[in-house]
């Protein structure tokens, strides 16, 4: 157990760090849009706008304040020569004015479909790059825990095989690299659902469930594979007590050779094939 915790907990340092790792590798377009030649013609062509509505606005209270004192004095039966001139110039300005805004309108619209697909190719740029951060660190992710699984079940087989006294360190990898597996993909799986939002009871349900599931299946599994086991090593497939050439078993007192269905020659209990015909079991 406490070689599981150690093993976990440099697995799970390890798993913090791919992002990291990925990260430097994968690097998400910094350049700012603003400098693509698209951006700057609608942002000048926008800044000319601005200036274009200013002068308008100017213009349109200089128009308002000539023609309300050319109407004054044309009211009170003064000379107004003068202010007309100044009036028509003042409404040959606001003209000037409005025709500068529409250019400045028409330029804004010619500019604005090249900048925002220039935009929108910065925004792919960077989407393209943060997906494949994330794919990287995922598959990355995914590597280091079927490693784990790999390796650690590639120890048990060869400590078993040789049978020596550091084969329960190879069964503290194999729960090292199943719980590992299942940090993968608690990680990931709640990316897209909240297990909690459908209650603590419900979870608890689904992992007595899950749990009995995984148990079950070992059972059916040892119960396959462990008489072919103790057959291979001389033992009672029942109980595990060596046999030898004994037909029953000393340790449980129950038969470990009886007659083969297709040619009833002895055959061990266990076995897969008869060695007399080869018919299975």
């Amino acid at each position: 157990m406490v070689l599981t915790a150690f093993l976990l907990l440099g697995a799970v340092w390890t798993y913090t760090r791919v992002d990291d790792v990925v990260r430097r590798h994968v690097r998400v377009p910094t350049e700012d849009v603003s400098s693509s030649p698209a951006v700057r013609r609608e942002q000048a062509a926008q800044n000319r706008v601005s200036r274009a509505q200013d002068r308008r606005q100017s213009a349109l209270q200089n128009l308002t304040l000539r023609r309300e004192a050319y109407r004054t004095a044309l009211e009170a039966e003064k000379p107004a020569g003068r202010l007309q001139r100044l009036y028509t110039s003042a409404q040959a300005s606001y003209e000037a004015a409005q025709r500068e805004l529409r250019a400045a309108r028409r330029e804004v619209a010619a500019a604005a479909p090249a900048a925002s697909a220039a935009e929108r190719s910065a925004e792919r740029s960077v989407d393209a790059a943060l997906k494949r951060q994330e794919r990287d660190a995922f598959l990355l992710r995914l590597g280091l825990v079927l490693a784990a699984i790999g390796l650690s079940y590639w120890l048990l087989a060869l400590l078993r095989r040789r049978r020596t006294r550091w084969y329960p360190f190879a069964g503290s990898a194999v729960a090292f690299a199943t719980i590992f597996a299942f940090v993968l993909a608690a990680d990931y799986l709640t990316d897209y659902f909240d297990p909690f939002e459908w209650g603590i009871a419900l979870v608890a349900v689904i992992g007595i469930a899950a749990t009995l599931l995984a148990y079950l299946v070992l059972q059916r599994y040892l119960l396959r594979r462990l008489p072919q086991r103790r057959v291979r090593r001389r033992e009672c497939p029942f109980c595990g007590y060596p046999v030898g050439p004994n037909t029953h078993c000393e340790g449980c007192g129950r038969a470990v050779v009886a007659p083969c269905a297709s040619c009833e020659s002895p055959r061990r209990v266990g076995a897969t094939h008869c060695g007399v015909c080869g018919a299975t079991s």
